[in-house]
């Protein structure tokens, strides 16, 4: 079990790395064909690996340099199914120059064993939310 812990946990690396080099082709190969993504933005699910890669490639639109942290990922490992939690955060510098922090975001991701291959069949991302206002609460940290 440790080797696919780490196994797994190599995989969200290259998520990050992939990201911070805005590599659609190395993300593509992370993701199942056919995942479901209930991300941040619009509409409710996004199903197939070119809407999920659709969403990365606007947010690489808004950012001139790109950065990826995970904090506090946690994993449940079976023989073909597997699952992980914690925290993300999009940051970097944006187009015009200015720079963000980002927003920390609860993320969840899914993993299936396909031909020998973890690949991620779903990923969820969340914000907490104010109930008295519907707002989001884009402030927290973990």
């Amino acid at each position: 079990m440790p080797t696919t812990q780490a196994e797994l946990e190599q995989h969200i690396n290259k998520i990050i790395e992939g990201l911070r080099a805005k590599d659609l082709g190395a993300l593509e190969k992370l993701y199942a064909p056919d995942v479901v993504s209930f991300d941040i933005e619009p509409p409710l699910q996004h199903v197939g690996v070119s809407a999920k890669l659709k969403n990365w490639s606007n947010a690489f639109t808004f950012f001139q340099d790109l950065d990826y942290e995970v904090r506090e990922l946690t994993f449940t490992v079976g023989d073909t199914v597997a699952f992980g939690h914690g925290f993300g955060r999009l940051s970097g510098t944006l187009r015009d120059g200015t720079a963000t922090r980002g927003m920390w975001v609860r993320v969840t991701y899914c993993f299936e064993q396909i031909d020998g291959t973890w690949l991620i069949t779903h990923d969820q991302v969340s914000v907490p939310f104010d109930m008295s206002t519907g707002k989001g609460l884009t402030d927290l940290t973990p």
